[in-house]
């Protein structure tokens, strides 16, 4: 079995501190994250022309998962249960996007908004992310529409976008929060509201219409909620300890 190795050349920094919660797929939620390019990659040369695309692939580390063990990727299954068929029916890994595979290795398309350098860093601002922070990245290419888009190709089981299928509601308590937080998150309310009305609760969990309070950590906060009669009603943000 040939080996190789790779060095990071960057990493995200994003809104989304734990694994639940991350939508499922880029380009589901419009959350604004950074890639903040190691030292020795923070070329100047290395990123010419890439301001002219709108947007880019992110080759990148599944980092922060495990096993049922608490090891990452000690071993893998030649077959998972994706939650997109509700997490009942198995298919081959390598049919599915799932993080636990031989190699723990993403490929995510984000909107590119902007590249900065700070610090002597090159910063790439990026919107629609799926990315866990600290995810390493491990390479940047560029979107190509005539290449990377094709009208003929089919989907399998992921035939459409995933619907929206929750109604989202603050109790009084938690509007006065997100207000407050939105001074320094801007787009704060906004991101709570497209990660919860796609349902992030494991299937399991909704087919039992479970209403225990759940809990998802967002930037510098601990967001809980809970679903009553198809609505969410977020109760609380807290800043974390």
């Amino acid at each position: 079995m040939t080996q190789y190795n790779f060095n990071s050349i960057g990493i995200v920094r994003s809104c989304y501190k734990e694994k639940f919660g991350i939508p499922r797929q880029p380009a589901l939620v419009a959350s604004p994250a950074t890639i903040e390019i190691e030292s020795d990659y923070s070329n100047d040369e290395a990123f010419r022309e890439l301001e002219k695309f709108s947007h880019i692939w992110v080759i990148f580390v599944f980092h922060g998962i495990s096993d049922n063990n608490g090891i990452v990727n000690e071993s893998w299954k030649s077959t998972v249960r994706p939650p997109r068929l509700g997490g009942n029916k198995r298919i081959g890994v390598f049919a599915s996007r799932s993080m636990f595979r031989p190699n723990p290795i993403g490929l995510s398309v984000v909107e590119l908004k902007s590249i900065e350098k700070k610090d002597n860093k090159v910063i790439l601002n990026i919107i629609g992310g799926d990315f866990l922070d600290t995810t390493p990245v491990i390479d940047i290419k560029p979107y190509i529409p005539y290449a990377d888009s094709i009208d003929t190709a089919k989907a399998g089981y992921a035939t459409e976008k995933p619907e929206i299928k929750l109604e989202v509601n603050f109790s009084d308590a938690a509007k006065v929060e997100v207000e407050n937080a939105e001074n320094t998150y801007p787009e704060l309310k906004k991101i709570i509201i497209e990660i919860l009305q796609l349902d992030p609760r494991p299937a399991y969990q909704r087919e039992k219409n479970i209403k225990d309070e759940f809990a998802i950590k967002l930037y510098d906060y601990d967001l809980k909620w809970k679903v009553e009669s198809e609505r969410v009603i977020v109760t609380s943000l807290t800043l974390l300890d």
